[in-house]
């Protein structure tokens, strides 16, 4: 035998950069990294704020734009509506043709979409923008709790999930704070002039898009259903007909006078629904893959934490809206001072977020009942102080209220979250995702819609303080009723 043929074999030596791993966005068991996770927080967060930091720009966009109460209501509803409508698909389009390659257009047009809302010359122009920024942002969102499903598993999951729902929730209450310390402070005042404050809380997701793309091209891993099902378009248009009949004409009903297609609308409604439902469970019975399977609602943990999501979205919704409304033109706070008023509430939100994991593992699904308890008795603390010390409410005044509602919020959102989509498997990761998503935001803009018509139609005959009032003991009842619901969740939370 040879001396070649025993001596081993010596490799070529590789330089440092030769021997770098090389990060491959499409392998087979993905697994979502720590900047991968707060690059699809990031995205997570944008259209949250979106949806709640014009809600301390409107009178100013009243003034520049000269809108009306109508265009007013369309600049929410707009973007509330296209993004309520067209989340589903956006989760199916992500099982589809990669989470991933989803995430990076929807980031990419969620920024465009932004430069157009800030640079819109009138009102209809922001209004169109608007809607393309909802659209931008369905096709955003379903991803990222598809990625966090499909890329991670075990106690990386349970925190990615701990902490998407805290990024949910301080993103609706930043958003509102945001949006006032922005219009208050006007940066662009050089360029825009008096319309710089309004501007500037769109323009200002121009820069946060830019970063968010850049990181999600680097560390967010690809993902995709091994079998993805095709568009089911009688679906698509059935939930888009069933969510627009209902949710137009209670937003804009009010602003337009109540007028025929209002009612005519609401009246459709019932029928576009069950048209929906039964398309849907048709499609499933053949073995198809609807939009909305009936088959994931057999779910026990996702159909009941989706009947809490409800009546806490429609409460949440409709108190941001109005708090914002009751500040600025009752107490005549500026923008700064009433998005600052949410503070307390977004501080004790992430306290508490952060201590619920802990406690779930300890007290399972009851923490979301000591967290109903808790966001009552801090309502009932808003009433009575808005009731005994109106004409001297401020910030101070407000933040025994503020904190404790943020508290109790804080214990329930992530870990309904967690509850939902506890037992989607990964394959319907995007289905589920959109499905929560949807209901939130159609909840969401559903109590914009109620409380917000029943304050507006208080104020002028009962005054501010009464109205308010009256809109936070209905919220009440919501949280109540959301309490009630949390003693039939599973008692361990997965």
């Amino acid at each position: 035998m040879s001396e070649s043929s025993v001596r081993p074999k010596v490799r070529p030596k590789t330089s440092a950069a030769t021997a770098a791993p090389v990060v491959r966005h499409d392998h087979p068991t993905p697994v979502l990294g720590a900047l991968g996770l707060f690059t699809v927080l990031l995205g997570a967060a944008l259209p949250l704020i979106d949806f709640f930091i014009v809600n301390v720009a409107l009178p100013t966009i009243d003034h520049d734009l000269d809108a009306g109460p109508a265009l007013l209501e369309l600049v929410v509803a707009g973007y509330g509506l296209a993004y309520a409508v067209l989340l589903v698909l956006g989760g199916r389009l992500g099982d589809m043709a990669g989470r991933r390659r989803l995430f990076l257009l929807g980031i990419a047009a969620f920024g465009i979409t932004s430069l157009a809302c800030g640079l819109a010359p009138d009102a209809w122009t922001l209004v169109g923008a608007r809607v393309a920024q909802g659209a931008a942002a369905a096709l955003m969102l379903p991803q990222v709790l598809a990625t966090i499903q499909a890329a991670t598993s075990g106690h990386r999951r349970a925190r990615a999930m701990s902490l998407y729902g805290a990024t949910a929730g301080l993103s609706m209450v930043a958003g509102q704070i945001l949006g006032g310390v922005l219009v208050a402070a006007a940066p662009l005042s050089s360029v825009f002039g008096e319309s710089a404050g309004w501007r500037s809380v769109f323009l200002v997701n121009v820069p946060v898009a830019a970063v968010g793309l850049v990181l999600a091209a680097r560390s967010v891993p690809e993902t995709r259903s091994e079998r993805p099902a095709p568009i089911d378009v009688p679906g698509t248009l059935l939930l888009a007909a069933s969510l627009v009949t209902l949710l137009a004409p209670l937003t804009e009903g009010r602003a337009a006078g109540w007028p025929l297609w209002t009612w005519v609308s609401l009246a459709l409604f019932p029928f576009a629904a069950a048209a929906f439902y039964r398309v849907e469970r048709r499609a499933d019975r053949k073995g198809l893959i609807p939009l909305v399977p009936p088959s994931l609602l057999r779910l026990d943990s996702l159909r009941r934490g989706l009947s809490l999501m409800l009546p806490f979205s429609v409460g949440f919704g409709g108190f941001m809206f109005v708090i914002a409304v009751a500040l600025q033109q009752g107490l005549e706070l500026g923008p700064a001072a009433s998005g600052l008023s949410m503070a307390p509430m977004a501080a004790a939100f992430f306290a508490a977020s952060l201590a619920g994991p802990g406690l779930v593992r300890r007290y399972g699904s009851r923490v979301v009942t000591a967290g109903g308890i808790i966001q009552a008795l801090g309502v009932v603390v808003l009433v009575i102080t808005v009731w005994r010390d109106w004409s001297g409410l401020g910030m101070l005044g407000l933040l025994p209220g503020m904190a404790i509602a943020g508290l109790g919020q804080g214990l329930q959102l992530p870990v309904l979250f967690r509850i939902v989509l506890s037992d989607v498997p990964p394959e319907r990761a995007g289905v589920g995702g959109g499905v929560m998503t949807t209901t939130q935001q159609a909840a969401l803009a559903l109590g914009v819609a109620t409380l917000g018509s029943l304050f507006l139609s208080l104020a002028p005959g009962s005054g501010m303080r009464d109205a308010l009032a009256v809109t936070l003991l209905v919220q009440l009842g919501a949280v109540v009723l959301t309490t009630l619901l949390s003693l039939r969740l599973p008692r361990a939370v997965a």
